[in-house]
């Protein structure tokens, strides 16, 4: 049973365990303002805002990809959808906006676009910030239009402050308003532990249910694949996984242990302070949408030899803190991966990761991240590189070359790293890197690219390094980075 406020009213729904929010709207609530496109998170045609109180008891709201969200994670949640925004006759800004622009032609995006523009709205009406073009395209990057042009969309996302706007006394409600009108079975199908200890007797009784959080990937089972699941466990209210919090490894490190279900957008401003290029490459990842959803232990979890996380968070020398019936444990990330998809969680005890360590930087060392993909934006990787080192006395020190896309596992390329360790960034030493990188994978052929292609763009991103290094030397520590948004 599903308890959540939509558009302001409580609503009271059955739903089996691999419903999403779309299926919930569009069949069982007639609410068919909120499109399906792609079905996979891609296009935004299904976006909806979500809302639920802070720690301050305002309730914020986030888009997110309807098709690919869970409907049980609504629970004790604000649902609010294209047909919540007017009242009456008056339409919400981003409406009014979108019809002043003539910023809509056949109207299946359009849903979904006004649906981005009411969560860029709701920000602005709680924390102003200049509209620049940066947040605007961040903010719309996960709606994809075939036929009005982007233009008169911007237009519209700039023109929504110069419409009247009386907010509905709905949007600010608690979550308290949501409370069940009977508790939910104990033995339901979509299962939401609060606790850590609630999570691991839940996984020991039953290690064969999938888990989802953001199911930015494991919904596409449902939605591509036609994949049911008749038992779910949803992590995203595990307090002990939502926390993010710093630390003191026993090796003197000092860091963050980011908790396993932490959503990219929540670790976002985390990034931008302590690792920019990581951060640049959250927009690469996916929409705000998918930012706003999926988790970096999800992205670890799932063992991709292309995922975007990875190959960073290698290159970082982070660790891993693992729970089960047994216990805790931690493990280096390098020994997480063991083949495709296949990694040292002892599935069958059910086990979860808890949390990432997340490495303070050390003065002096620097990290850069590349990312190759066919659109720049919102889209996977053919070859991702993550380059850490730290310069000492004209030498290289503490050399870690990590890659994604260039074997069945995410993977540091160690001879690479040795033919450079104590060595000057010459041309010769890189020279020798590059020679070590071809011995050390065999990259496989698919849609994405070559093996050709994926062993020569590798190559070529040690060569990148070469030259960022040498510009570093010259005293210039500025590259150009490109906007993922960028025109």
């Amino acid at each position: 049973m599903i308890d959540f406020l939509l558009n302001g009213q409580p609503r009271r729904c059955e739903a089996t365990p691999d419903t999403s929010v779309l299926e919930l709207l569009r069949d069982s609530l007639g609410q068919t303002g909120t499109k399906e496109g792609c079905a996979s998170g891609d296009c935004g045609a299904c976006t909806v805002a979500i809302g639920e109180a802070g720690p301050d008891g305002r309730v914020r709201y986030h888009s997110a990809n309807a098709c690919i969200t869970p409907a049980h994670q609504l629970k004790g949640r604000s649902l609010v959808t294209v047909e919540g925004l007017a009242r009456g006759e008056a339409l919400h800004p981003a409406q009014a906006a979108m019809v002043d622009c003539h910023a809509s032609q056949c109207g299946f995006c359009t849903p979904g676009i006004v649906m981005s523009l009411f969560t860029l709205h709701e920000e602005q009406q709680q924390r102003p910030a200049p509209l620049t073009p940066e947040r605007l395209e961040a903010a719309l990057g996960g709606n994809l239009c075939r036929c009005t042009g982007y233009r008169p969309i911007r237009d519209a996302a700039l023109s929504m402050g110069e419409h009247p706007y009386a907010r509905p006394e709905w949007l600010d409600l608690a979550v308290d308003a949501t409370a069940p009108i009977q508790e939910p079975s104990a033995d339901s199908a979509f299962v939401q532990p609060t606790t850590l200890a609630e999570l691991v007797e839940e996984r020991r009784r039953h290690p064969e249910a999938p888990i989802v959080a953001g199911g930015t990937d494991l919904w596409l089972e449902v939605t591509q694949r036609l994949r049911r699941f008749e038992r779910l466990v949803d992590v995203t209210r595990v307090a002990e996984l939502t926390a993010i919090e710093e630390a003191t490894l026993a090796d003197g490190r000092e860091g963050w242990w980011i908790g396993g279900a932490v959503s990219y957008a929540r670790l976002e401003p985390l990034l931008e302070a302590h690792y920019p290029a990581f951060a640049h490459l959250l927009h690469r990842l996916g929409s705000a949408q998918v930012r706003n959803r999926g988790t970096l232990g999800g992205n670890i979890a799932n063992a991709s030899p292309i995922g975007d996380t990875p190959p960073v968070l290698l290159a970082l020398g982070s660790r891993l803190r693992l729970a089960g019936p047994d216990g805790e444990r931690e493990l280096p990330l390098d020994d997480f991966f063991l083949d495709y998809k296949q990694t040292a969680l002892l599935k069958d005890k059910g086990e979860v990761i808890r949390a990432i360590f997340l490495p303070r930087p050390e003065p002096g060392r620097h990290l850069k991240v590349w990312k190759l993909s066919k659109r720049r934006e919102d889209d996977i990787s053919a070859v991702l590189g993550a380059f850490s080192w730290r310069l000492e006395d004209g030498v290289l020190r503490e050399v870690r070359l990590a890659f994604g896309g260039m074997a069945a596992i995410p993977k540091r390329a160690a001879a690479a790293e040795a033919a450079l360790e104590g060595q000057p960034p010459t041309v010769a030493s890189f020279q020798a890197a590059r020679a070590a990188l071809g011995q050390a994978f065999s990259p496989m052929s698919d849609v994405r690219g070559s093996a050709y292609y994926r062993s020569l763009s590798a190559a070529n991103l040690l060569e990148r390094l070469r030259l960022v290094i040498a510009q570093q030397q010259a005293h210039s520590d500025r590259e150009v980075m490109l906007h993922a948004y960028a025109h």
